[in-house]
């Protein structure tokens, strides 16, 4: 975005065929990992696909930055609570990945009532000679065995593995809607409609409850937690969104539950604006701490928001995702899409925010420059090094030849999961059953 929107390049794009797209392909997380080198998916099939980045090649300099599907492994199935009589779901809301320590890579993937730990990693090596098996893996006799073998490792194809590590099951009465790792690296949390969870991840039999906002008579329930984030850099604090578009940071050290909240962030609301859905669209859908961990970025329906921790009354920076659509929520409230949860992300330098719209745009806003963008993820523009043209939406009035009618945006086509490489200008857009991955133009 430093010099034009229209020099962002597509440089790969995953696609699934659409006419053999079903529900399961749905793409329902997306998440690069520390270094940007993987970018993993989930899916409302259980599924998680990892993609990996191409090492530049001298013959073919251009071609770094490709991402090429590395591993796919089933994550989660679906299952049945018998004593609830209820169906659980395997898709997978939320994907964390840890900080690499060695040879493997580690992620947590959840669905929405149990976590897992999984670990990913590469074999090209498998060991031969046994004692006590032949070569096809069968019991020897041991009367027949003679002589003594060393076991020795042989070269084999590279086989990329995905083996369970942990399973953090039976902790959760609602739906689980977010994770995050701790900057501990030793401790994550889960955090579902009422409670929040403190797990280390040795420990799979027990969790420790850090927030519960659950009313001892659940007909005075007025807000539920929409979103939950560890702070980048101090392990004690963390905060958590609602739905009724407030923010609460809460201090571990303060207290073991953080049921009293160290700083509670809320705009006041403008009388002028109040409408019958104005409790509806202030819901927060997602909360992220900027990099350097001096921010919080908020979603809710309309608009993202920025927030210094040290100033609660309200937010430093609002910018407007699709104000065309105020006058539109009757419909949107008809059709469901009003309680769309989208989601927000920071670029690696914290100086532009991205967030999807409707009709498979995104927005991008530079938060030096004030400039914003609107681009649009399809597939006519996914050929490979495709240039993406700015798209308008266009309320009433004269329609220029380059807008779209607000009357004509597909509600069915939305982006809510999008994710930025931790420090290059490179981006993974989630339409539907497809991921789009752009790139800043390579000269």
């Amino acid at each position: 975005m430093e010099e034009d929107a229209e020099t962002r390049k597509i440089s790969s794009s995953f696609l699934r065929d659409h006419s053999y797209a079903t529900e399961a392909d749905i793409i329902s997380t997306v998440e690069f990992n520390h270094t940007g080198e993987l970018l993993a998916t989930g899916d409302k099939g259980g599924r998680v696909v990892i993609f990996q980045r191409e090492q530049e090649s001298k013959n073919q300099p251009h071609r770094r930055g490709e991402y090429n599907v590395y591993s796919t492994f089933q994550s989660h199935e679906p299952e049945f609570d018998y004593l609830k009589s209820l169906e659980i779901e395997e898709k997978i809301n939320k994907i964390r990945w840890l900080p690499q320590q060695n040879a493997a890579y580690f992620l947590l993937s959840t669905n929405d009532k149990t976590v897992k730990l999984w670990k990913v990693s590469e074999r090209d090596k498998r060991p031969e000679g046994y004692n006590l098996k032949d070569e096809d893996g069968r019991l020897r006799d041991p009367s027949m065995i003679t002589v003594l073998r060393v076991p020795v490792l042989r070269p084999m194809d590279l086989m990329v593995e995905a083996s369970p590590r942990r399973t953090f099951a039976n902790a959760h009465t609602y739906h689980i809607n977010s994770i995050s790792v701790n900057s501990d690296y030793e401790t994550y949390m889960s955090a579902d409609d009422l409670r929040i969870n403190l797990w280390n991840f040795e420990i799979t039999n027990q969790s420790f409850n850090i927030v519960d906002i659950k009313p001892a008579n659940m007909e005075e329930l007025t807000e539920v937690i929409t979103a939950a984030e560890f702070h980048p850099h101090h392990c004690n604090t963390f905060v958590y969104s609602s739905s009724k578009g407030t923010i609460r940071l809460c201090d571990m050290r303060a207290a073991a539950l953080c049921d009293r909240h160290a700083k509670f962030f809320e705009e006041p609301e403008d009388p002028s604006n109040r409408s019958f859905f104005s409790e509806i669209i202030s819901s927060i859908s997602d909360v992220k701490f900027s990099h350097s961990g001096r921010y919080i970025m908020t979603r809710d329906y309309l608009t993202v928001k920025v927030w210094d921790l040290n100033m609660e009354n309200r937010p430093i920076e609002t910018y407007q995702v699709h104000d065309y659509l105020r006058s539109k929520l009757c419909s949107l409230y008809e059709n469901d899409c009003i309680f769309d949860k989208f989601e927000c992300v920071w670029n690696g330098s914290d100086s532009v925010i991205m967030t999807g719209s409707y009709n498979n745009f995104f927005r991008m806003f530079d938060r030096n420059t004030k400039r914003d963008v609107t681009l649009e993820a399809s597939r006519e523009n996914s050929k490979p090094r495709a240039i993406l043209k700015p798209r308008k939406v266009c309320v009433g009035g004269k329609r220029r030849k380059d807008e779209i009618s607000v009357d004509s945006l597909d509600f069915s086509k939305k982006i809510l999961h999008t994710a930025w490489h931790p420090s290059e200008n490179i981006i993974a857009v989630a339409a539907t059953n497809n991921l789009y991955i752009f790139q800043d133009k390579v000269n």
